[in-house]
C-alpha cells in the first residue's frame, strides 16, 4: 500500500492513531444527476480513520487496531454498499460512506472505558478523489 499523508485534524489530546484500511465494494448512485455512476460499480475503497484520546486502556492501547478493522472491513468488504441499512435511501455516495464509517467508528469507541474519540474519516473512491467526514462537537455518542 501507498504511504499516504492526510490532512491533519487539530487537537490537545495526548494520543492519536491513524488506521488505514482498504475494502473492495459495489455500489450505484441511484439518480439520474450521478452520470455513469447511476450504474452497479465497484471500487477498492482506501479508509483512513483517526482516533484520538488522552487516556490508554489496561493494555495499553488507545484502540485495537483490529477492532477498528473489524468494524470496518469486515462488514462492507465484498458487498453491495446499497443493500446496508446504514446508508440513509441507499444511497453510498462517497461523502455518506465516510460518515457512515465514522458513525460505526463512535460506536464502537463509545463503549471504551477510557473513551476514545475518533475525529475523521478519509475514504479513497479513486486514486484522485476522497472525501473527510469530521464529527462537529457534541456529535459523538
Amino acid at each position: 500500500m501507498l504511504q499516504q499523508f492526510y490532512p491533519q485534524v487539530h487537537h490537545d489530546y495526548r494520543y492519536e492513531l491513524n488506521k488505514d484500511m482498504h475494502f473492495a465494494a459495489a455500489h450505484f448512485i441511484d439518480d439520474e444527476r450521478a452520470g455513469v455512476c447511476k450504474e452497479m460499480h465497484g471500487h477498492t475503497y482506501f479508509v483512513n480513520i483517526t482516533v484520538a484520546g488522552d487516556d490508554l486502556d489496561d493494555t495499553g492501547f488507545l484502540i485495537n487496531f483490529k477492532s477498528l478493522k473489524k468494524q470496518v472491513h469486515g462488514r462492507f468488504d465484498h458487498t453491495l454498499l446499497n443493500t446496508h441499512p446504514e446508508f440513509p435511501e441507499g444511497i453510498p455516495t462517497t461523502e455518506v460512506v465516510a460518515k457512515v464509517i465514522w458513525e460505526l467508528v463512535d460506536e464502537l469507541l463509545s463503549q471504551e472505558k477510557h473513551r476514545p474519540y475518533c475525529l475523521q474519516v478519509i475514504v479513497r473512491e479513486t486514486p484522485t478523489s476522497y472525501a473527510i467526514y469530521r464529527p462537529k462537537r457534541g456529535e459523538h455518542r
